[in-house]
């Protein structure tokens, strides 16, 4: 087991900057146009990552967001060389990957609680019990909330793709409501939302143009449409915002397993309670050489000095030992397919 220390992200940058050599092969590997897809949680941070990478590099890699589940598809069908996700594959996922599976982590990032309250200037905080109602439709008037907040119906906003956001939050809500609410990619709410929508920037989009909504998306979204964020009560009793530092305190104690996903993260003991982990899934197996390479340099770029760009975007950064673990396992199983 692999663990998160505060120190590791702390020293992370600053060693991997000065210490790591990087050699890049430059000459077919460099032409390749790497294509990926997959998670809206994490397109913020991929799409920096493919500017910097082509500003040092010369060589280009394009990423689409489509959801989590949307990248599994695209993976399983051999459609892109590389799939993001905040979804770790099922088994029977796993088994339709013909050309084999690494899990790469990049990073970990919050689930911002998005709302519109027009000519309302008291900040939304939100207690456990009333997060976990609002998203079952037992409580539909802002008023319910606070006195103070205007007697309006709470327009419910939901992600309608295969969402690992989705998952995330609804993990959450079974978590502290003692399993009475169901996790899953596409829940069934038990009521009827206001609307459903694929992805994070459509979700934010709505909920901005809508007033009395809420919703929810990766805080780089919330804080891209100017909208706020609630207050959201953790473990400790604690009303917190998703910022990096609560992000980071929620994650301190993560831990990977060998395959580099990680143990169960559905309630923080402390911090900001909604968070979650960004992977890339690349093959074991590429059709050759060129491909091998350049997944192996981007993979390698990316688990050090692209995670000097991580937290300037609100996402924490991977633990050096378990980078280095991941680029030193990707050396020895990405290979020619046979």
């Amino acid at each position: 087991m692999k663990t998160f220390t505060i120190s590791n992200w702390q020293r992370i940058v600053a060693t991997t900057l000065t210490a790591t050599t990087i050699t890049f092969t430059t000459n077919a590997a460099s032409a390749q146009l790497l294509k990926g897809g997959g998670a809206s949680f994490s397109e913020p941070l991929y799409q920096r990552y493919s500017a910097e990478y082509e500003r040092e590099t010369g060589v280009k890699f394009q990423y689409t967001a489509i959801g989590s589940g949307g990248g599994i598809r695209l993976f399983i069908n051999k459609t892109v060389d590389f799939a993001g996700t905040t979804l770790i594959p099922t088994p029977i996922e796993k088994n339709q990957m013909q050309d084999g599976l690494l899990i790469v982590p990049t990073g970990g990032g919050s689930i911002a609680i998005v709302y519109n309250l027009e000519d309302v200037s008291v900040d939304v905080k939100l207690s456990r019990e009333q997060l976990a109602q609002i998203f079952t439709g037992q409580i539909a008037n802002w008023n319910q909330i606070d006195s103070r907040f205007p007697n309006k119906k709470i327009q419910v906003v939901v992600q309608s793709d295969s969402s690992g956001t989705t998952l995330t939050l609804t993990k959450y809500l079974r978590k502290i409501t003692g399993g009475k609410i169901e996790a899953s990619r596409e829940p069934n709410w038990g009521f009827q939302v206001f609307t459903a929508l694929p992805q994070d920037s459509a979700v934010a989009g709505e909920v901005r143009r809508i007033d009395g909504a809420i919703g929810y998306v990766q805080t780089s979204f919330a804080r891209q449409n100017n909208l706020p964020t609630a207050r959201i009560e953790n473990r400790k009793g604690r009303y917190v915002e998703p910022n990096l530092a609560e992000t980071e305190k929620a994650l301190a104690n993560i831990k990977f397993n060998d395959d580099f996903t990680t143990e169960d993260i559905d309630d923080p003991e402390d911090g900001y309670p909604l968070v979650s982990l960004n992977w890339l899934l690349f093959y074991n197996k590429y059709p050759n050489e060129t491909l091998v390479q350049a997944n192996k340099n981007l993979l390698t770029w990316i688990l050090t000095k692209g995670q000097g760009f991580n937290r300037e975007l609100g996402y924490t950064i991977i633990p050096e030992d378990v980078a280095k673990k991941v680029i030193e396992t990707a050396k020895n199983e990405l290979r020619i397919r046979p």
